[in-house]
């Protein structure tokens, strides 16, 4: 690993070319913060798959990307003389100081449980009116209920124990099989999206990130289904033309291939 000389060296190498980007590339000279922002979120979903995938290589690759986006940022800010990225760092480590307590300060905590409450506390001390306004509303449903649930057990609203969580699943399956049944597709909308809001806090007790898990299950089932469109083509067929019947054999030579 390198040293904390070689990796400042590192970083100082990246701001110069920042810099030369920006004063003689075309392209560079003429990115604006809104026109990066969505190749941003893009690098942020490739990191997101890396991770899942668990490659290391592809992962530092796409810090990489998300680090040069920072800087980009920061060097555009700059030229606004609005923040530069020492001002970026600075920001950072003082917002880590103060909610950190337990360890720059006198605070004693037992586990990682009070230190969410107390990150949680803190960030209404700092004028925050909600919790929740920190939740940022184009994040994914998905990810978007699990912060939210995060944020408000971090402020003591919260089942206590992962049975009763079950139950309310159990509750909400029973609603939604009733309006199922009575026809009414808003009221079916409706509880279908409290069932998916009751498994994700579920899945909180369970220590599972639904997030992850489902696009786990993405992956399988896309691997799966190619599997299956392969071995078909192989075979001189077209999966229009086949029965459920025959394409439920190769989906399940699929799960031994990829076992």
């Amino acid at each position: 690993m390198n040293s904390r000389k070689d990796q400042l060296k590192a970083f100082n190498r990246l701001l110069d070319i920042m810099d030369d980007l920006r004063e003689k590339c075309p392209w560079d000279q003429k990115q604006t913060l809104e026109s990066l922002r969505h190749l941003t979120i893009e690098e942020t979903y490739e990191l997101a798959d890396a991770i899942l995938d668990n490659d290391l290589p592809e992962i530092k690759k796409e810090l990489g990307d998300i680090l040069l986006h920072i800087l980009f940022y920061a060097k555009i800010a700059s030229e606004k003389k609005s923040f530069d990225i020492a001002d970026v760092a600075n920001a950072i480590s003082d917002k880590l100081i103060y909610r950190h307590p337990h360890i720059y300060g006198d605070v004693s905590v037992e586990d990682e449980e009070e230190v969410k409450r107390n990150w949680e506390q803190l960030k209404l001390k700092e004028g925050k009116k909600s919790v929740l306004e920190g939740v940022p509303k184009s994040l994914p449903a998905v990810v978007k209920a699990i912060r939210i649930q995060e944020k408000v057990a971090g402020v003591g609203f919260d089942w206590e124990q992962p049975e009763q969580v079950w139950e309310k699943v159990q509750e909400e399956l029973s609603e939604l099989n009733e309006e199922i049944k009575a026809g009414s597709k808003e009221n079916i909308e409706k509880e279908y999206g409290d069932v998916l809001f009751s498994m994700i806090n579920y899945a909180r007790f369970i220590n599972v990130n639904p997030e992850n898990a489902l696009e786990k299950t993405n992956k399988k089932f896309l691997n799966r289904f190619q599997y299956l469109e392969t071995q078909a083509k192989k075979a001189g067929k077209e999966l229009s033309e086949m029965s459920l019947t025959e394409m439920d054999v190769y989906w399940e030579k699929s799960k031994e291939f990829f076992k």
